[in-house]
This record gives structure tokens, C-alpha cells and sequence, in this order.
């Protein structure tokens, strides 16, 4: 395997570095499989950002809760991340164990997720600072979380003698083989870069089977290398409410106690495909116009991606298909508030165009909601078809209406999913991820030794 190094003009950035071979560890020799410290990098997006504003989503929530869990146990966890403002403190305790470094790499502001790539050997000079600054040895461990963080681990590990673990989160093959309408494909600088980060990384972290396959088959991963950890639900936030707090939850909303309540959480892009919704629920009020009075759609998040390009697009849709009294845009809100908004709701629709887990599925059920969902990625895990919600296996407009009304017209169907989506959710917890994750970082270290056993 040929690692990944900086190019010409990068090398410049580490003149005095130690170029040549992987550092050994204190005493001259590789590590034993003892996790202390961890190192994660997230550059694009940071774990202190709100999710469903610009990048921030599913990944982030993923890295703030296995932190979290990670640190409870014992083990430290430094974060690495592109600061975007000048306001924000170089360093940041999230909590108890969780340190978070807002790396400085380009502007601060006004740099899209596509022009990040040409910000890599900076921040990868500030990571390798950042350890250089303690004895040898300092991170057990790197956890990449997608491509544009791999590339910068690759170095790392190779720097630091540790192995390198990568979560990609999502995958541009993946995505360009079904991409929505209107969405811009992924460009083939990250296809290239995303082969070069599944053949450097020591271990894969795939959320599902699915995703493991689509490592495998997709991208030549080995199979011995992919582990299979599914992302978790924080159920002291994510629970489900009696029917008197459920009453309050909607009060608190301004949504009546007898409102069919048609949730859409998320970022507000084409590739989360929020329009299907909208022209499902329009639909639906053909075919069921005496539900009007009572129907109800928020839309919970904020443009992102190709969404900002056309960032009223969504408000523009609603108004053509004449269903703008029933859609209400609710700006991204905390997690707390989320589960409110989720407790509301009659049922929750993700209808995605691809989704690597289906973080909104996962909370939504833990919360006592049923989901429709399409039957992409993940959400074939997270959602059980007819059990905990519905999969729709098309993005028509009559295929979800028909969906929607099997639920919203049987308030007993509904009522059962909802008890089938709280049986659904109970298989998914953040300890769990946590401990699987903590056995895929000592998984790797014992492969990497084997690798140098195999070359004395």
C-alpha cells in the first residue's frame, strides 16, 4: 500500500518535519492495544455546530455522542476541526474528556465544502503541531470521519505509528448512483480521494451491512478490514412521552390535539429530497381533501449543500402546489427541542435519496413516532417495514401519498407502528456504539502489529 503524502508545494509546510518511515513508539516499539487517547478528525463540519445548518447533520451527532460515550469510559478524545470564525477559542472543552481544536486553515468564512480540499496540507500541519507537542506516543489511535478528514489521518497515522480508523459517512459513488434530481453529482476529485482513504485506513467502519458491501464492492475495500458498528439514539433526550406530555408537546407548538402532524426533519437539500414530501402531501389532499382542516407539515431544518443555491425553493414549491397553509418552515433547533417536535408528530417522513444510517428514522422511533421512509441505505436497517413504519420503494409523489394515507386515515395502524417503532428503537443506544467502536480501535492496533511482525 502507497501511502498518501503531501505534495510538493505541502512538503514545504513541514520542513523540519521527520519525512522518512513511521514514528515508533515510546520505548522503540508498537503500541499495545490499550485505547487512552484518541484522536478524531472532523474537518469540514464541527461537533459544536448546530445540526441541520449548513454541513452539519447526522456526522456530527455521531462524533459529539461517541465522544461523549468514549470519555465516560475512560478514554481521552481530542477533535479536530476547521475553525470558521475568528471569534471562536482555539480550544474548547465539550465536556469532561472531549477536547475540540479549531484547526486555522483558510478563511474563515466563504469557503464551500468543495474548495476545502486545497486547505489540507495546512490542517494536517496543525494536527501534526498539535501532537508534536507532547511525548511520542500521545494518540493510541485516529478516527477519520469523511473522506476530506481521511486524507489528513492517512498522514497522521502515518507520522504518529498509530492505526487509522475511518468512518466515511457518506460515499460519492453511492450518491452519484442515485442522485436527485436537480443535485449535482460528486466531483471525480472525490471519488479519487475517497479510493485513496479505503485503501490507507487500517480498519472501515461501515454503519450498516449495506454500507459495508458498498466499501466492498464499490471500492475494493478488503473485507477483513470493514467492521460493521451501527450509529445509536441518545434515549434520555429521544424517549416517548405519555399521552399527556405528548398533548403538551403539540400545545407548545401551536398544533391542535387532533392535528395530523407530517414531520420532515433535516437539511433542507435535494439529496434529502423534502420536495417528494411536499408533492406527496399535495397529493394526498386531492385524493382526502376533507384532511386540510386538520393536516399539518413542518419542516424542520435549514438549507444546505446544493440547497443554498435556491434556498426558497422549497417555499416556492409549496406555494405552486397550493399546500403553503399547511407547510410550516421551523428553523434548525437543538436536540432537546427536536424530540419535542418528534413526539408531535403523527409520523416523520425521510424520504432521502440515500441515507448511509438514518439518524432521523433512529431518534424518531425511539420518540414513539412511526416513519416513512424510502428504502435506501440504511433507513432498510433502522426502519422495519411494516413493523416500526412504512418503506416506500420509489420517490413518486403517488406512492408516498398512499403511504401517508394508509397511516394518517387508521389511527389504529398508526397507533401500532408507533408501538412497533419504540420496539424497533431499542436495538440502537450510543453505550453500544461506543463499546463496538472502542473493540474496532483495538482491533486495529493488533492488526497494524501483525503488518509489522509480517515486515522484520
Amino acid at each position: 500500500m502507497t501511502p498518501i503524502q503531501p505534495d510538493r508545494e505541502c512538503r514545504a509546510h513541514w520542513e523540519g518535519w521527520p519525512i522518512g518511515g513511521i514514528r515508533t513508539r515510546a520505548g522503540g516499539g508498537m503500541a499495545d492495544s490499550t485505547i487512552e487517547r484518541v484522536a478524531m478528525v472532523s474537518l469540514h463540519t464541527s461537533p459544536l455546530d448546530q445540526p441541520g445548518t449548513g454541513d452539519a447533520g447526522g456526522m456530527n451527532v455521531y462524533v459529539v455522542e461517541v465522544a461523549r460515550r468514549l470519555a465516560a469510559s475512560g478514554i481521552a478524545v481530542d477533535i479536530f476541526t476547521r475553525a470558521t470564525s475568528s471569534a471562536l477559542d482555539p480550544v474548547v472543552a465539550m465536556t469532561d474528556g472531549v477536547t475540540v481544536h479549531h484547526v486555522h486553515a483558510g478563511p474563515f468564512e466563504g469557503l464551500s465544502k468543495e474548495q476545502l480540499p486545497g486547505q489540507l496540507c495546512v490542517f494536517a500541519r496543525e494536527v501534526l503541531r498539535a501532537e508534536a507537542a507532547h511525548p511520542a506516543g500521545h494518540f493510541d489511535v485516529v478516527h477519520s470521519h469523511y473522506w476530506l478528514s481521511g486524507q489528513v489521518g492517512a498522514l497522521a497515522r502515518d507520522r504518529w505509528g498509530v492505526p487509522l480508523v475511518h468512518s466515511m459517512h457518506t460515499m460519492a459513488k453511492v450518491k452519484n448512483e442515485a442522485l436527485a434530481e436537480g443535485d449535482t453529482p460528486e466531483p471525480e476529485a472525490r471519488v479519487i480521494g475517497e479510493e485513496q482513504v479505503v485503501e490507507a485506513a487500517d480498519v472501515l467502519i461501515a454503519n450498516t451491512d449495506l454500507e459495508a458491501k458498498q466499501l466492498i464492492n464499490l471500492y475494493d475495500a478488503e473485507p477483513a478490514r470493514v467492521e460493521v458498528v451501527h450509529p445509536g439514539v441518545d434515549t434520555g433526550v429521544f424517549r416517548p412521552l405519555s399521552p399527556a406530555d405528548r398533548l403538551r408537546a403539540r400545545r407548545e407548538r401551536d398544533l391542535a390535539d387532533d392535528a395530523l402532524v407530517l414531520l420532515f426533519a433535516g437539511r433542507i437539500q435535494p439529496l434529502k429530497a423534502p420536495d417528494v414530501l411536499l408533492r406527496a402531501v399535495a397529493e394526498l389532499l386531492v385524493r382526502r381533501p376533507e384532511l386540510r382542516p386538520r393536516l399539518v407539515v413542518p419542516v424542520v431544518g435549514g438549507p444546505s449543500g446544493s440547497g443554498l443555491e435556491r434556498p426558497t425553493a422549497l417555499a416556492n414549491l409549496a406555494a405552486e402546489l397550493r399546500i403553503d397553509d399547511v407547510v410550516r418552515f421551523v428553523p434548525p433547533v437543538p436536540q432537546a427541542e427536536l424530540a419535542g417536535w418528534y413526539s408531535a408528530a403523527s409520523l416523520v417522513a425521510v424520504p432521502s435519496y440515500n441515507e448511509s444510517f438514518g439518524l432521523v428514522a433512529a431518534e424518531a422511533q425511539a420518540s414513539g413516532a412511526p416513519v416513512i421512509a424510502a428504502a435506501v441505505g440504511g433507513l432498510t436497517t433502522v426502519v422495519r417495514d411494516g413493523h416500526s413504519g412504512l418503506l416506500v420503494d420509489s420517490h413518486e409523489a403517488h406512492d408516498w401519498a398512499v403511504a401517508l394515507e394508509c397511516v394518517v386515515a387508521d389511527p389504529a395502524y398508526r397507533d401500532r407502528l408507533a408501538a412497533g417503532a419504540l420496539v424497533q428503537a431499542e436495538q440502537f443506544s450510543w453505550e453500544a456504539t461506543a463499546a463496538q467502536t472502542l473493540a474496532v480501535y483495538q482491533r486495529a492496533h493488533s492488526l497494524m502489529r501483525e503488518e509489522a511482525g509480517a515486515l522484520r
